[in-house]
């Protein structure tokens, strides 16, 4: 065995979150994204709990894995039954997977109160199905559920369900931190002194109530445990569990402990394909992998990683696939805008302090009136190749029109605009649900025989934000629109009193911003300068 092996428990544990329902299908796409990424083993679910979960075993077990074991999940047989009596177990054996994790209880509090039987008897129940399964022919993983909860309250008792699992035939012992309450110096110092009454084979699996998963995981680690049990992006239920996407960054980085068969650089890109299945909005903040974890706004800190990326980053964002994001905003200096400039595309060799300073000072005054450009590149780049390049528009509004219908509880609205693309005039209505939907339909209709490319862009995300509530529906409105072509994905902003309007300006720069990036005069870039 490896001295380390990482055990994903996703499609289980991290199924059991709020608002997290993976379909057949959703599991056995992560299954082969977890298996490409190396992890060892894969905790499928539990085939007796749900139909769903014994036909994944049986469509999975068609999976030709290269990385990855697939394991099957279940508790201890129910009191009163012979375990070959016990149809959860049964299960457990068809599911075709030569792995299983079984959980039992090594609380007596949990004993007593939830299954409501003696002590023996739950000794017995963990010994009995343990043994089974050995002579079965099936390798063996015990989860000590409550384990440390179980320890402070009845410290020997404890101790004695890890000795039933083990002299049972249970391979690993793994100590859960169920309700997730403990901290790092208490959880390691029990871990100790467990592995001196039982030996090294010890595993952890944690969760994050008290937001301490992560650093009990990694003093678990230094403790010298043998496996590491997670999720990815931290799924679980309630506060959720360990977040492997930590984990696995922290043990190669922090402990320069060598993962043998991990693909580190995927471990960004495996987040959000979790995050996008699991139909979750990605966490900008989450560390190693999130869009925010290796992002700049300070013109200082911009100066400073331009020089050496280490005075503001303490690893590699690339290492971990992730990549390195620079801010423009009222906050930014110099640096960032030359950073983003750089990186936007543009030849800066005739760019100047007084171009530099022009723009710095527009750029300022358009968030003072509520832009920001920070999270909208697409307008970014827009603004500067209007200000500075012989740019000129794919098409150029000249009036526009909405009228909304009413009928009994249902609304529908119909856009007419005036346009001219490549000097001739084009106007044209349509209908839409909603004011902007039908100005999207409109302006896509008016475009479509010009520019047929519009077809591939698609609008993704639509945020609407008020600016300064005290002014009631008067307020000013920032919004902000995603689109996408391809792998291609762009931000652009509007902001106005009026919400169409607002709306109205940053579909404008959608589409046109989608058309730059068509045009071969983006590849053929001019050097910047007035």
């Amino acid at each position: 065995m490896k001295a380390l092996t990482l055990y994903d428990t996703t499609l289980r544990d991290g199924a059991q979150g709020e608002g997290v329902s993976f379909t057949l299908d959703d599991k056995l796409k992560i299954v082969k994204k977890l298996d490409e990424f190396g992890f060892d083993y894969i905790e499928g679910g539990w085939p007796g709990s749900n139909p769903k979960d014994e036909e994944f075993f049986r469509q999975a077990s068609k999976l030709e894995l290269s990385n990855s074991e697939l394991v099957a999940f279940s508790s201890t047989k129910r009191h009163g039954l012979r375990v070959e009596e016990d149809k959860n177990i049964e299960k457990l054996i068809k599911s075709g997977v030569s792995t299983v994790t079984i959980f039992g209880k090594s609380w007596d509090f949990h004993v007593r109160e939830a299954l409501e039987i003696s002590l023996d008897d739950n000794l017995n129940l963990i010994a009995d199905t343990i043994r089974y399964l050995k002579e079965a022919g099936l390798r063996v993983f015990y989860d000590a559920e409550h384990f440390f909860d179980g320890y402070l309250n009845n410290r020997a008792y404890a101790l004695q369900t890890l000795f039933a699992a083990r002299d049972a035939g249970a391979e690993v012992l793994i100590l859960c931190d169920t309700n997730g309450g403990q901290l790092p110096s208490q959880l390691v110092g029990i871990l100790k002194e467990v592995k001196e009454q039982l030996g090294p084979q010890l595993g952890i699996h944690t969760h994050n109530d008290g937001g301490m998963a992560v650093a009990n995981t990694m003093v678990a680690f230094e403790a010298g445990i043998v496996q590491i049990q997670g999720t990815i992006g931290g799924l679980g239920e309630r506060c959720g569990n360990a977040d492997f996407c930590s984990i696995i960054p922290a043990l190669k980085s922090k402990y320069d402990f060598d993962l043998e068969g991990i693909d580190y650089a995927r471990l960004t890109p495996l987040y959000y394909y979790v995050m996008e299945i699991a139909n979750l909005i990605p966490e900008s903040q989450r560390p190693y992998v999130g869009k925010s974890a290796f992002t700049h706004k300070a013109g200082m800190h911009v100066s400073a990683i331009q020089k050496n990326p280490q005075t503001y980053e303490h690893v590699s964002p690339e290492l971990f696939g992730n990549k390195r994001r620079i801010l423009v905003s009222e906050l930014a200096g110099k640096s960032n805008l030359h950073f983003k400039l750089k990186e936007l595309g543009f030849d800066l060799s005739n760019f100047g302090k007084k171009e530099f300073r022009h723009l710095t000072d527009t750029i300022k005054a358009l968030e003072h009136q509520g832009y920001q450009f920070e999270g909208a590149e697409g307008s970014l780049k827009l603004l500067v190749q209007r200000e500075y390049k012989d740019y000129r528009p794919f098409f150029k509004v000249e009036d526009f029109k909405i009228i909304s219908h009413n009928f009994g509880d249902g609304t529908s609205s119909e856009a007419v605009i005036k346009l001219t693309v490549n000097g001739e005039q084009v106007h044209v209505a349509a209908g839409g649900d909603g004011p902007v939907n039908a100005l999207d339909n409109a302006l896509r209709k008016a475009l479509n025989s010009f520019y047929p490319c519009i077809n591939e862009m698609k609008l993704i995300d639509y945020k609407v934000r008020v600016l300064n509530g005290n002014d009631g529906t008067a307020a000013k409105v920032r919004v902000l629109l995603e689109s996408s072509a391809g792998q291609r994905v762009w931000t652009t902003i509007g902001v106005s009193t009026n919400i169409i309007q607002a709306s109205w300006k940053a579909l404008i720069d959608s589409l046109e911003y989608g058309l730059l990036l068509f045009s071969e005069e983006e590849m053929k870039e001019k050097p910047l300068g007035r």
